[in-house]
């Protein structure tokens, strides 16, 4: 039976709010990662968040009475955490240290890529067309654009130990996406939700742990800027967000859902403008035409032989500005 005209509409609005929640929230939480790291070391910080906001979101989904998980959905939230939150947010909080922002940028928008590419490989995957491929392509290009020669050089020559996990971050981020639609998870958005943030959270605190991190912390230095920005990472950026992106995957296409790769850094040069006194170029105006109008094209192109949404999905961030 076709959908009413106000089912249809209802869902057409749902999902806009969520496109909205990744595009918007993940674009500002640039400025709160900034914050945040700037008296909380990386891992800590953002193992901390992942695992605050999982306890969070697991209790609301124990009050609202969602059966127990599986010792299997354990399994799959472990995998697919791992891949997303520690791979993916942990890779990059890692190797922007040793890689300027610029460059940085560039190469986490190559996550619509894998995405498009390492759908179509896998089996009862979505073989991308033409005009997808060339809103990818065009997206990559905007974002270039955006960013400008002099950001992509930064302080000299590309330190390629941090590009090389820059590249590992977005495949694992990709794989992860792609393996959230695949693997048995809680059918209750929130729950796996909840259960990746567990899990990815505990991998980044161990990884804080194993890397030293515990020593360069100092609990009493940590400024309430910093405590402010964790705890909108917490709840807006991680509960809101993520839930809207792990919803996005099931009922859309990988690489729809991966547009926000593009749009985040607009949206923050932009509210950097707005509230931070930053320069808007006409470079940047222009940049962000290109990456709106590559958005429209993936966003607007139905896939070729679309697999059918998966029973249970995953959530994640985005490796950069959505950590």
């Amino acid at each position: 039976m076709n959908a009413t005209p106000a089912a249809a509409g209802a869902a057409r609005f749902r999902l806009i709010v969520a496109f909205a929640a990744i595009y918007l929230v993940w674009g500002s939480s640039y400025l709160a990662i900034r914050i945040a790291i700037e008296s909380i070391p990386p891992f800590l910080m953002a193992g901390s968040r992942f695992f605050i906001a999982g306890l969070l979101l697991y209790g609301w989904t124990l009050a609202r009475g969602v059966p127990p998980p599986t010792l299997r959905e354990w399994r799959g939230a472990l995998v697919v955490g791992g891949l997303l939150l520690l791979g993916g947010n942990g890779g990059v909080s890692w190797a922007e240290q040793r890689v300027a922002s610029g460059p940085a940028a560039l190469m986490v928008a190559l996550v619509p890529l894998w995405m498009v590419l390492f759908d179509g490989w896998r089996p009862g995957g979505s073989r991308p067309g033409r005009q997808v491929m060339a809103g990818v392509m065009l997206g990559l290009a905007g974002l270039a654009l955006l960013t400008g020669p002099s950001r992509l050089v930064g302080a000299g020559r590309l330190d390629p130990v941090g590009a090389a996990v820059l590249v590992f971050a977005t495949v694992s981020w990709a794989t992860g996406s792609l393996v959230a639609r695949q693997v048995r998870l809680p059918a209750s958005p929130a729950r796996a939700t909840a259960m990746q943030m567990l899990a990815g959270g505990a991998l980044l605190l161990a990884a804080g742990l194993a890397t030293g991190e515990t020593a360069r912390l100092d609990p009493g230095a940590v400024t309430a800027r910093s405590a402010g920005a964790v705890a909108y990472l917490v709840v807006v950026a991680s509960i809101v967000a993520f839930t809207a992106y792990g919803w996005l995957l099931r009922v859309s296409t990988p690489a729809r859902v991966a547009t926000y790769a593009y749009v985040n850094p607009v949206v923050a040069l932009l509210l950097g403008w707005a509230f931070a006194g930053e320069t808007l170029t006409p470079r940047t105006v222009l940049a962000a035409g290109v990456i709106f109008g590559a958005v429209v094209i993936i966003t607007g192109y139905p896939p070729r032989a679309p697999a059918p949404p998966a029973a249970a999905g995953g959530v994640a961030a985005g490796p950069a500005g959505g950590e």
